[in-house]
């Protein structure tokens, strides 16, 4: 195989950093809320024939596969982001317009610029750099775009079944450090049933909202499970509800979702167990109490249904994991040092391809306490650092971690 010099890779021509961030305001410009991804999507597979990809295609889900075939025995990796983003809110919270990829000062604004199509775009372009230079990795390089991240990983769970490279790399925004890991989302619908009256007959009534009250009280004595890696599992009551619209009617049903965030060997219906006996415990007469796992129903744009429980799982692997060593190692040419090591505090598509038995480590470009915010941003920067890392990866990481295995 023909070796790509340390420079080649460290050092991004300015025509190719502009090229990227022409390609990531096309992206911001174009949205893509879930189960509308088509068009980006188109995008995405349109750069990746221009930059040379020897195959770009869909599979049944909608996902963009890119691949750059390899010249030589070393594992395959596949580089991951999402094409879906979550909802700008009102635009004029925003210091610049959310789908304008207006850069001001350096700063390349917008909703997605960070979460996740500046990572995307920095993978799109940093594989692409081995093609510009001239070289082929040492093996094959896919490059995807997976639909419906932001509503519980319809694409990913598809292409976890479907398409298995030996090495996963993750490219949700980290600021360019690498990351082993994540707490898992897993939702939960706690539901009272009580007896509807008049609101001022609180004597015929059994008010389910009592119960409910009580228990949301109670959830801060329940002993969470604790990873020594991803640290303890968390609950947020997110949305409450009744089947009342009147409000001079004691309800006969109430409701609460909680937002759990797991950590490794739990899942929905360990949580369910757990946190069962908690709300029994809060019952009153004539009321009845349980706690539904939520099933979502999707189609993709490409017309694909898939029904699957609000349930994505955690993301661990140690922090001495040979994948995580030598990926760090990796980055330490592109970004002079080695990065940190540390866990994303949000789920992310890797739990699937990781509960697939895949080898997930992360990596993007992007400050990830801006994501879902009005501030979202990226640092141009930092995006050519991400170009580059991704570059190194794609070349030097499955090598250096077969040849340690």
């Amino acid at each position: 195989m023909t070796p790509l010099r340390d420079h080649s890779v460290s050092e991004l021509s300015d025509a190719a950093l502009a090229a990227c961030v022409r390609f990531l305001q096309r992206l911001i410009r174009t949205q893509s809320m879930p189960g509308e991804e088509g068009e980006v999507a188109m995008l995405v597979a349109a750069e990746m024939r221009s930059l040379g990809y020897d195959e770009v295609g869909y599979d049944e889900a909608g996902n963009v596969i890119g691949l750059i075939r390899g010249d030589g025995d070393a594992p395959s990796v596949m580089f991951n982001t999402h094409l879906d983003h979550v909802d700008a809110g009102d635009p004029a919270d925003w210091p610049h317009p959310p789908f304008g990829g207006e850069v001001h000062d350096g700063l390349l604004w917008g909703r997605g610029a960070i979460d996740i199509k500046g990572p995307l775009a920095a993978q799109v372009h940093g594989a692409a750099q081995l093609l510009a230079a001239g070289a082929r990795p040492p093996g094959d390089v896919y490059v995807t775009g997976t639909v419906q991240e932001e509503v519980g990983g319809l694409g990913a769970r598809y292409m976890a079944d479907t398409l298995r490279p030996d090495l996963v790399l993750i490219g949700e925004p980290s600021r360019n450090e690498v990351r082993r890991g994540h707490r898992g989302r897993v939702e939960l619908r706690v539901q009272v049933r009580g007896r509807m009256a008049h609101a001022s007959m609180t004597h015929i009534g059994r008010n389910p909202l009592t119960v409910l009250g009580r228990f949301l009280a109670a959830l801060e004595d329940v002993e969470l499970p604790h990873d020594p890696d991803l640290g303890t599992c968390s609950i947020a009551p997110t949305l409450i509800g009744t089947d009342q619209a009147s409000g001079n009617v004691i309800p006969g049903l109430a409701e609460v979702t909680l937002d759990c965030r797991t950590v490794t060997g739990q899942g929905a219906a360990s949580l369910r167990e757990l946190l069962l006996p908690a709300l029994r415990a809060c019952e009153i007469e004539g009321s009845s109490t349980d706690i539904l796992i939520p099933r979502h129903e999707r189609r993709s744009y490409a017309g694909y249904e898939m029904t699957y429980p609000a349930d994505n799982p955690a993301l661990s692997l140690p922090a001495d994991h040979l994948a995580v060593r030598t990926a760090a190692e990796v980055l330490a040419g592109p970004l002079g040092a080695e990065p940190p090591v540390d866990v994303w505090d949000f789920a992310t598509d890797g739990g699937h391809f990781g509960l697939a038995g895949m080898t997930v480590v992360g990596f993007g470009p992007g400050d990830d306490r801006l994501a879902h915010t009005v501030n979202e941003h990226i640092v141009i920067d930092e995006l050519a650092t991400g170009i580059r890392g991704n570059a190194a990866l794609a070349f030097h990481w499955p090598a250096l971690y077969a040849r340690a295995s």
